[in-house]
């Protein structure tokens, strides 16, 4: 996928969070919103090609633009879905922290659809944290992925991220290692 951002318009600003145990002092208030991200033909036809949804609503550019109402092919929900962890990790960084693992989603929609070349931002805003056994801390934060110029955004889900201050020993088993710190 291409990064681009708005023309004249600088980088959206990284927001730096000192310690994981800040979280808490930001619940209920937006902490970032990355940069607008180009989803291309490019990346739906690859992102087909991994997930095997092949529809032609997809791929099929000629067809959709005769048959679809939408003039033109459209981003899978789960494309757009999987988006969040890369618009979260252009926006915001927690610095002392071991690891970050995606814990799960709660309640995902797709209001609306991602056009082709259509560019798309997230929103972060943090809903709840909770310390759990062992010192680790979950947050679960409500992410928006906006489409430019768009009146319903593509996506709205609820994201539950865990917090380890170091690997925990049962991280292989237990839930998916998305970065490490």
């Amino acid at each position: 996928m291409q990064d681009e951002v708005a023309t004249g318009a600088s980088a959206a600003p990284m927001r730096v969070i000192a310690s994981r145990d800040e979280l808490p002092t930001w619940v209920g208030k937006e902490l970032a919103c990355s940069d607008w991200l180009r989803l291309t033909q490019r990346d739906i036809d690859l992102f087909a090609t991994a997930t095997g949804d092949a529809q032609w609503i997809h791929i099929d550019v000629a067809r959709a633009a005769r048959e679809s109402p939408f003039g033109t092919t459209v981003s899978h929900g789960f494309l757009t879905l999987s988006l969040l962890p890369r618009l979260f990790a252009s926006c915001l960084r927690i610095e002392d922290v071991g690891i970050v693992v995606n814990y799960g989603l709660d309640k995902v929609r797709f209001p609306a659809p991602v056009l082709s070349g259509q560019r798309v931002r997230g929103r972060l805003v943090l809903e709840d944290v909770v310390v759990l056994d062992g010192g680790i801390m979950q947050a679960r934060w409500y992410a928006t992925v906006e489409i430019e110029r768009g009146a319903k955004p593509a996506c709205v889900a609820h994201m539950l991220t865990r917090y380890y201050s170091a690997l925990p020993e049962t991280a292989a088993t237990d839930t998916h290692i998305v970065a490490i710190a």
